[in-house]
């Protein structure tokens, strides 16, 4: 008989990707008994060291998502200044298991629900009482018993095991009102990729294909734009399975992907049409990262309409800004280019409707798989975005937990509250500042002003401010004084430099926080230098100064800090950062 085990959590997050981590995450910070029950051995999902897809997220100045997932990177860059893949998977299994309200779950996958019928909140039809996952490592089942249930899975298990409605395929431009061609729905979707990933070595390095290797030419790299020697070479059109099931045939796929892939090495190393005799193979990949698969239907459906109008949404938790990045059914066989591109505004923004189910009362989502058409998720679909949508559903099911409501519950009534807690995590939201207490904005304050206490946590068009915060020599005194108040909280923002242009390397090394292929001189990667890397933060009660934080060798773009009391004072004092400059930018010191 096989072993089986019963787990109680107030939320359980099924897939550990970016999104899965950035809601198990979140949902512990705020309190919430979580359980993250993740199929795979190492967490990531396409981007960990098994897919080695790049995370990428909004175009334009300071749009760079920041939250959990800054917080992963800043810290991947002072682990991992190689940029090493091994490295990388020990930065996000770190990340998990430090949370003390996590149970971690891994080669686990999730195979059946138990679920009720009846007359629930909001006119909800299903609820889900407990999810059953199967660790083949120990050979147990997991009973997972949860208040709410969180799909981050990509491939929406929990909507075939429960009943939840979704859709996969493409919509007509009639359904929705879209600005696209396709006159009729159909099933053809973005497929799939087996990546590789080469190196650059001192020395001739002689490749033999195996015999079932895919037979390519120069023909089939026609409109690729095959470049080994370009950092931002990832091989991402090798791509198949979009006019097929991209759940049900994935193993079929793969055994054609598996192929393409080492052919695809093999024309690169013996064609004789690209210099590559000092290049080996340093990864390939033999599970497929997908792009598309059941997408779940929630209150509200966002439309590539929605994001190409910028719509504006009173219950915007998150923002997207990739292009519409449509890839063809056919994948690395379509005749021409293999995809189209439409730039989109950026940011725009994303309702949390999106995020939960339209009939199943306690299921919420977040990845490539929330309430959106085909095309809208040719954005929304990338790894940067699905973080901001991972932590807004992992606070919200927190919050709903907490209060004994649905996640309907907190769109109906505290909204508000969630879009202030995900902004006191340091989520952007567009078109909203962060709150601060009136008392702050009126106490007397040594440097700065209104520019540490205006809500805005970074320097953005849509603040109509270039500049954000102020600098402040290193070893200078930002002090609150006079106060004699309650307070709650203590909110600090420094510059991680948004942009990047501080770290080594060309566009793609910055941009990207790993690299695909590895050059004889590919830079050594360094903490952005604006950033503050040490500081103190007291306060003085009874004439007494007292030291809350102090932080050596920072790695942390924003800090929300509890206090205790009515303090007198408040004092921020900054101490240096990584780079050389002996003045430290600050964008937010402000309480509430």
């Amino acid at each position: 008989m096989l072993n089986r085990k019963q787990l109680d959590a107030d939320v359980c997050v099924v897939g550990g990707g970016i999104s899965g981590i950035c809601a198990a995450i979140s949902a512990a910070r705020n309190g919430a008994k979580t359980v993250l029950m993740h199929e795979r051995s190492v967490l990531g999902g396409n981007a960990s060291s098994e897919i080695r897809m790049w995370i990428c997220g909004a175009h334009g100045e300071n749009n760079r998502e920041t939250g959990i997932l800054e917080e992963i990177l800043l810290e991947n860059y002072y682990r991992n200044p190689t940029k090493n893949y091994y490295i990388w998977d020990t930065v996000l299994y770190d990340f998990v298991i430090r949370e003390k309200n996590i149970t971690l779950l891994l080669n686990c996958s999730c195979m059946d629900a138990v679920t009720r019928e009846g007359e629930f909140d909001h006119g909800r039809k299903i609820h889900i009482d407990m999810i059953t996952g199967y660790q083949m490592t120990t050979q147990t089942f997991f009973d997972v018993k949860a208040g709410i249930f969180i799909d981050c899975s990509g491939d929406s298990i929990l909507a075939p095991l429960t009943g939840a409605d979704f859709r996969m395929g493409r919509e007509s431009a009639e359904e929705y009102g879209e600005n696209i061609t396709l006159k009729s729905q159909n099933r053809g979707i973005m497929g799939m990729s087996c990546l590789i990933q080469c190196r650059e070595t001192d020395r001739k390095i002689k490749f033999t294909p195996p015999e079932w290797s895919t037979k390519l030419n120069r023909a089939d790299f026609a409109d690729k734009n095959l470049n080994i020697r370009k950092s931002y070479e990832n091989f991402w059109y090798l791509e198949l399975g979009g006019d097929r099931d991209t759940i049900a045939d994935t193993e079929s796929v793969a055994g054609e992907l598996i192929p393409l892939a080492i052919g695809t090495w093999d024309y690169i190393k013996n064609s004789g049409d690209i210099d590559a005799d000092n290049f080996e193979l340093d990864f390939l990949g033999f599970l497929p990262g997908k792009r598309e698969s059941r997408r779940m239907m929630g209150e509200y459906v966002i439309t590539q309409k929605d994001i190409s109008g910028d719509v504006m949404f009173p219950d915007t938790v998150a923002y997207g800004g990739w292009e519409l990045d449509d890839h063809f059914s056919t994948g690395f066989y379509s005749k021409g280019a293999v995809n189209i591109h439409i730039e989109t505004p950026a940011p725009y923004q994303i309702p949390y409707r999106s995020l939960y189910s339209k009939n199943v009362d306690n299921l919420m989502f977040a990845g490539r798989n929330i309430s959106m058409t085909h095309t809208a998720l040719s954005s929304i679909r990338v790894m940067a975005t699905c973080a901001l949508l991972g932590q807004a559903a992992g606070t919200a099911a927190a919050m709903a937990t907490g209060k004994g409501i649905s996640p309907h519950g907190i769109y109906e009534d505290h909204i508000g509250e969630l879009q202030d807690r995900l902004m006191n995590a340091d989520c952007f939201i567009p078109h909203r500042r962060r709150a601060v207490s009136k008392t702050c904005t009126t106490a007397e304050l040594s440097a700065g002003g209104s520019a540490l206490r205006n809500g805005e946590d970074r320097p953005h068009r849509l603040y109509g401010t270039k500049n954000c915060g102020i600098e402040v020599l290193n070893g200078e005194r930002i002090s609150y004084k006079h106060l004699g108040c309650g307070i709650s909280h203590v909110h600090i923002t420094f510059d991680s430099d948004l942009n990047r242009v501080t770290l080594p390397g060309d566009n793609c090394e910055r941009y990207h926080s790993m690299r695909c292929n590895t050059y004889l001189d590919s830079p050594m990667m360094c903490m952005p230098k604006t950033l503050c890397r040490e500081f103190i933060l007291t306060v003085k009660k009874n004439g007494k100064e007292e030291t809350v934080l102090k932080v050596e060798n920072n790695r942390k773009r924003s800090y929300d800090i509890e206090i205790d009391g009515t303090p007198e004072e408040i004092t921020l004092t900054p101490i240096s950062n990584w780079g050389d400059s002996d003045r430290t930018r600050v964008f937010s010191f402000d309480f509430r």
